[in-house]
């Protein structure tokens, strides 16, 4: 077979591109710590390494989303705890509203501080994220769930019962929120009612009045033998009885809201759990990608270095060849 002169240019540069690409590519693969550049160089491996990439990114996405849930669980939390302390101290009040030896004087002063307290359980009740969402409205984020009624003191719920929801894992969906009602009105208990009921009572007067009218009346009813009469609004027997509902209702209040807080503190315990959870998950995402991707600076070397004296061995032959001409010899 006959090689043109032309062949031979053709073929040698043709080789030399070859070997230049092959050096360019490993240089490549060191400078970008990457064994896989396309996926002609490794077509399972490419296939295989954007798999893991989009699990790690959906790992990724998880721990943000309870990132989110605990900051939205944690301002919940915070504020039952307030409400907690409130519900104990207005739990105190009621105790000392009961006590034979106080004036209507010093109930009255008693009742202006419930007054206080109301305003203040109305504020949590209403309490909203650093976004302006409110915290109590299910999913109606934007209305403010408890409106009081100037006229009759009655606090209504605007919201809904929703519950935000935040996908925290794969297989699992987790509420950051709970309904004001379910908090501040549960099972047929409203306490906001209970507090206007107590600021009533202890605002209304016991006197001798009211208190000889109701033992007339339960006198009258024993001598009938009927069952006594409700009592007298501003007898010492109505106060009793008043304090009596409102101690017991307090009591149910509190134990919705503790419900509710035990709640919250059991979801985020699981976020901490699930958190340690994706963080060893996102471990294994990078060393499988590191394992799939890497590159070998050893090996990678070892095989620039390789390349690099063929290239240059090839270089000086195609020099060598390159010079050979029929005018050489004809001197």
């Amino acid at each position: 077979m006959r090689i043109s002169t032309s062949m031979l240019y053709q073929r040698g540069t043709a080789r030399l591109t070859d070997l230049q690409a092959g050096v360019d590519k490993t240089m490549q693969q060191i400078s970008s710590q990457r064994r896989i550049l396309t996926p002609a160089d490794d077509p399972v491996g490419a296939a295989r390494v954007l798999d893991v990439t989009q699990s790690q990114s959906v790992n990724t996405q998880y721990g943000t989303n309870r990132q989110n849930a605990k900051s939205s669980l944690n301002q919940v939390e915070s504020v039952l705890t307030s409400v907690t302390t409130l519900l104990q101290d207005v739990k105190e009040s009621t105790v000392s509203a009961g006590n034979g030896s106080y004036s209507n004087t010093e109930r009255a002063n008693i009742a202006t501080e419930l007054r206080g307290r109301l305003d203040e359980l109305m504020g949590y009740a209403n309490a909203a994220d650093g976004s302006g969402n409110y915290l109590f409205s299910g999913f109606q984020v934007a209305t403010q769930p408890f409106v009081a009624n100037p006229a009759t003191g009655a606090v209504s719920y605007n919201g809904d019962q929703g519950q935000q929801m935040l996908q925290v894992d794969s297989t699992r969906k987790m509420a950051t929120s709970d309904s004001g009602q379910a908090i501040f009105q549960a099972n047929g208990q409203d306490l906001f009612k209970t507090m206007n009921d107590m600021i009533t009572l202890l605002s209304t007067p016991v006197t001798v009045t009211a208190n000889t009218a109701q033992a007339a009346a339960v006198a009258a009813a024993a001598a009938a033998g009927t069952p006594p009469p409700p009592p007298v609004v501003g007898s010492s027997a109505a106060l009793a009885a008043g304090l009596a509902l409102a101690n017991g209702n307090v009591d149910q209040s509190l134990d919705t809201v503790l419900t509710v807080r035990s709640s919250v503190g059991s979801r985020l315990k699981e976020l901490d759990s699930l958190d340690d959870l994706g963080s060893a998950k996102g471990l294994q995402y990078s060393q499988t990608l590191s394992t799939l991707q890497d590159v070998d600076y050893n090996q990678a070397i070892s095989t620039l270095n390789q390349q690099s004296f063929v290239l240059q061995a090839a270089q000086k032959a195609f020099a060598s060849v390159s010079n050979l001409s029929l005018l050489n010899f004809l001197k």
